[in-house]
């Protein structure tokens, strides 16, 4: 009983970080959208729109994480019986944490990536 309890509060404070991050995302894109996207990015514009929507993306991850290491800060202060089965609640929060650290890293490539392209467009090419 206990368990599912840890299990369920876990997936709320997930949820609650989700959605809080979504309206400071601004304009979202579904997995298909952001593939043509890609696909179909040519000018200077294109590829600034996505340098912009993955360098968004990285700061909501970063503040999840931050948001899910404050959570395991504090569940790792707890030192209950329970908690101490594998995996703990903080193993948990620890795992979330370095999944939106991970995923925040790999949004800064992908708007790395898209800049680059961006600078590279709008300079004349050398003869």
């Amino acid at each position: 009983m206990i368990h599912k309890i840890q299990v369920l509060g876990s997936l709320f404070v997930l949820a609650a970080g989700i959605a809080s991050a979504e309206p400071q995302m601004g304009t979202q894109y579904s997995q298909t959208e952001l593939k043509v996207m890609v696909r179909g990015a040519r000018t200077t514009q294109q590829y600034q729109e996505l340098a912009s929507y993955f360098r968004k993306r990285q700061q909501a991850l970063e503040q999840q994480a931050q948001t899910e290491k404050a959570e395991w800060e504090r569940r790792s202060q707890v030192n209950a019986a329970v908690s101490q089965k594998y995996p703990r609640p903080a193993d948990s929060s620890k795992n979330r944490y370095e999944y939106f650290r991970y995923e925040a890293e790999q949004m800064g490539q992908q708007a790395a990536h898209y800049e680059s392209l961006s600078a590279n467009a709008t300079q004349p090419a050398v003869k």
